[in-house]
């Protein structure tokens, strides 16, 4: 697909269809994650791929919509403080910035590929570290169920270009 089509046709999805993800496209999603750009190239973060079948009350204390655990995965971007770049200047850690890079490479992808994600935030932290399991230097950023979409895309809002961009100054 034409990346300008790919990123007008990719949206939230919160429907999910049962049928498994062949495992070239999980991996082709995982590879373009990883090719994500990072700062300094330090990629501070790592992947969790958990398979929700038999699992789905477990992953919903995560996040508590149903359809979160339609999809058969689950993908977490998590980051690693320590291991992120830190601007000199102020001790700015970008470890967020490079989770966020990583999950739009990631969500692109399934969207090129045919498959359905929804990038969430609003998750509970707590419970995503239990369920992940996740040493104390590992931070959750990012949630997205991945399949195949179940529903079709609504109305994309956005606003307008104008009122997103300024030239020069302020």
């Amino acid at each position: 697909m034409e990346y300008s089509e790919l990123i007008a046709a990719r949206y939230s999805v919160r429907t999910y269809r049962p049928d498994p993800v062949e495992d070239e496209k999980l991996q082709a999603v995982l590879e373009a994650a990883r090719l994500a750009p990072t700062a300094a190239n330090r990629q501070p973060i790592q992947l969790v791929v958990m398979r929700t079948a038999g699992r789905e009350e477990e992953l919903g204390t995560i996040y508590r919509r149903p359809w979160f655990v339609q999809a058969p995965l689950i993908i977490a971007v998590c980051a690693i403080s320590s291991q992120a770049w830190v601007r000199e200047s102020d001790r700015f850690n970008a470890r967020l910035i490079d989770a966020a890079i990583v999950a739009d490479h990631l969500i692109l992808a399934a969207a090129n590929l045919g498959l359905g994600t929804c990038w969430i935030a609003a998750f509970n932290v707590e419970a995503a570290r239990t369920v992940l399991r996740l040493p104390a230097e590992v931070e959750p950023v990012i949630f997205t169920p991945l399949g195949y979409p179940a529903d079709l895309p609504g109305l994309k809002i956005r606003k307008p270009l104008a009122d997103l961009v300024r030239y020069d100054h302020w």
